[in-house]
């Protein structure tokens, strides 16, 4: 099957789709790993909603894709950056997602965001505004029986002045949760207002902070997601967590050799990457679950340089290419997003996704992608 895509010169050139979409494998009931998708949602495409005002969701879409999550036998890790957390999805919508997620998939293993984003950072005067806000996230998510990802805190970011600071909030809100939950370590890759995060100007001064909260509060932590995009500061990090806490990897650039681990440990993972690339990764874990190491590394390296190319700078767009693929592969109808997102990368940027995930065998429906390709060089003047 062939197509006409613009080269990095803006001329057509025939494209031959060269892969066979991929056999999607449920993961099994005893992984190897534990494994979370940080699902993205969907917006509604006939909303009259400006695109800075709240967010409008595709319900029946959006709870669709998590059943296909969940049919995979995928953990989702639920209102996370990946469902545009902070930018399009307020915590309004953010709630309302949980809610229908835990109320549509109540056996299903989900964690969900808890943060602070109800609290405008720049009218966050004090520590006690950021406990606050973290308190009534927690309690929301608590009293429908959901666990939580305490997510890093834009508010906190702003109003510490010390290592202490994040310490003492940390230490309050994980002394409320119910159960263990996981920690995120967003790096400013992904949210620029989160520099500095846990009070340090290096990776060495702010390691240390987080291992304390960690330690003072290890029966209160499941586990910690790193997502700073460098494996030396994951692995270095994840031996020297107590045991029993797991380090769930954020890195969408090295995630199977994180994943594979070594002889002194391995990561879990919590991924954006894992939307997209959900149909491969039961196959690649059960060959885990065999021994059979590098039939796993076979399974997901493939994958690799379309994260790289989705995750790419400034990352916090990644947003955009996890939608187009939902798109060219049928969860949805349309490529519009909350915000107005889908306009936040080039057009060449869309072609080399389309290469990539074919490649790899991720176009579930070939035709299908082909058509949509059409449809969105259509809109861009070429024919």
């Amino acid at each position: 099957m062939n197509v006409s895509l613009p080269d990095a010169d803006g001329n057509l050139t025939e494209y031959t789709l060269s892969g066979r979409p991929v056999m999607p494998i449920p993961v099994s009931a005893d992984p190897a790993r534990t494994i979370f998708s940080a699902a993205h949602v969907v917006a509604d495409p006939l909303a009259a909603n400006e695109p800075s005002g709240p967010a409008s969701v595709d319900w029946d879409a959006t709870m669709a894709f998590r059943r296909h999550l969940a049919g995979l036998g995928l953990g989702i890790a639920e209102a996370m950056d990946t469902a545009q957390r902070g930018m399009g999805l307020d915590w309004h919508g953010a709630l309302e997602l949980i809610k229908r997620t835990r109320s549509e998939l109540p056996q299903a293993l989900v964690f969900n965001g808890c943060g602070t984003d109800q609290l405008d950072p720049s009218e966050a005067t004090d520590l006690d505004n950021v406990r606050r806000a973290y308190f009534e996230q927690l309690e929301a998510v608590q009293k429908i029986g959901g666990r939580v990802v305490v997510m890093a805190s834009r508010a906190l970011a702003r109003v510490a002045n010390s290592p202490d600071d994040y310490i003492s909030v940390y230490r309050d809100v994980l002394e409320a949760c119910d159960r263990p939950a996981i920690l995120h370590w967003l790096g400013d890759m992904f949210d620029p207002a989160l520099a500095g995060y846990w009070g340090g100007d290096s990776f060495e001064m702010t390691l240390e902070t987080a291992l304390a909260v960690i330690r003072e509060n290890a029966g209160k932590v499941d586990g910690i997601k790193l997502s700073l995009l460098d494996k030396d500061k994951e692995i270095a990090m994840r031996r020297r967590l107590p045991v029993g806490v797991r380090m769930y990897t954020g890195d969408d650039f090295s995630y199977p050799e994180l994943i594979a681990g070594d002889d002194e440990g391995f990561s879990h993972a919590l991924l954006g990457i894992f939307d997209p690339i959900a149909d491969v990764v039961g196959a690649a874990l059960q060959r885990l679950e065999s021994g059979d190491t590098q039939g796993f590394r076979d399974a997901l390296d493939p994958t690799v340089p379309l994260a790289r190319l989705i995750f790419r700078a400034p990352t916090q767009h990644y947003k955009t290419g996890v939608v187009f693929l939902a798109w060219l592969n049928g969860h949805q109808d349309h490529f519009v997003m909350l915000g107005g997102a889908q306009s936040m990368r080039p057009l060449p940027y869309f072609m080399d996704c389309f290469r990539l995930a074919d490649r790899c065998g991720l176009l579930r429906e070939p035709d299908l992608a082909v058509h949509r390709m059409k449809t969105l060089l259509a809109l861009h003047g070429i024919e």
